[in-house]
């Protein structure tokens, strides 16, 4: 099975193409802590609004700083904001929706009207609520996506725990003597670990979306910490003057979030055996 999953996913191009962008958006974070063309919160003046050249990649922006090194630098905070917020709402999420899907009863009714309460208050609207109370930062930014994501996963856990309880096997184990929290981890969580990885894939590529507009509004990552969301921010009163601030993180937050939603659907593609048949 394994095999036959693999050989699908190199024949797949969505996914090796999302695996591409995926894998440069991840590169470049890394290559951050270690090169960059120019120190990244260096500024020069003289050099402010610099148009593209060998000694500067992409140009520099009004205070004089390399805009391919805050670039690299800037991949950073999507990449931390990613991983982070997703892994809260994976994480919490995922474990609701097992729960409510083991128990059922009030316990499975009490948890999806949480999560259709908590859908009430969007990331943006967490993190100006956060901001009024704590000030603005990367990490109320975190806290704010990653409580938005809960109950995405809680649901999507939820129906997909259901349908596996109903299955044979499972019924099975049940006649057996084993208990609804072994059955969970042996049987459910296995079964719908596929589901989960690509639903974290695409929920990544929207908190990345998520981090450049709070960023943008000064709700995100803070200077002097380069962000792709306050650059764009900071281009805005620039248009006449120097187009191409605004036109590279556009053009990043727009590459990186098409890799991590090609490699989604190429993922769902290949696990989904359903989809693998039909293809």
């Amino acid at each position: 099975m394994r095999g036959a999953a693999l050989r699908r996913a190199l024949r797949h191009r969505s996914l090796l193409l999302g695996a591409l962008l995926s894998g440069a958006l991840l590169l470049a974070a890394l290559l951050s802590y270690v090169w960059t063309p120019w120190p990244p919160y260096e500024m020069d003046m003289e050099a402010a609004l610099a148009p593209p050249s060998l000694q500067h990649w992409l140009g520099t922006d009004a205070y004089g700083r390399d805009v391919a090194s805050l670039l690299l630098v800037g991949a950073r905070a999507t990449i931390a904001v990613g991983i982070i917020a997703v892994g809260i709402g994976l994480g919490l999420g995922t474990l609701l929706g097992l729960v409510a899907a083991a128990r059922g009863g009030w316990v499975e009714e009490l948890i999806m009207r949480v999560a259709d309460f908590t859908f009430a208050f969007p990331a943006l609207l967490l993190a100006i609520m956060l901001t009024a109370v704590f000030g603005p930062g990367m990490v109320n930014a975190i806290i704010a996506i990653g409580i938005f994501y809960i109950p995405t996963f809680a649901r999507i856990t939820r129906a997909s725990a259901r349908a596996v309880w109903s299955r044979e096997y499972v019924l099975a184990a049940r006649a057996s003597g084993k208990g609804a929290t072994r059955i969970t981890l042996e049987h459910v969580l296995p079964n719908i670990a596929s589901v989960l990885i690509v639903q974290a894939t695409i929920q990544f590529a929207l908190a990345v979306l998520a981090e450049a507009a709070l960023s943008y509004l000064g709700l995100g990552t803070q200077p002097p910490q380069p962000s792709w969301g306050r650059m764009l921010a900071e281009a805005q009163t620039l248009m006449f003057q120097a187009p191409l601030l605004a036109v590279w993180p556009g053009l990043a937050i727009a590459l990186a979030v098409l890799g991590l939603n090609l490699l989604g659907d190429g993922l769902r593609d290949v696990l989904d055996p359903r989809l693998a048949r039909q293809r």
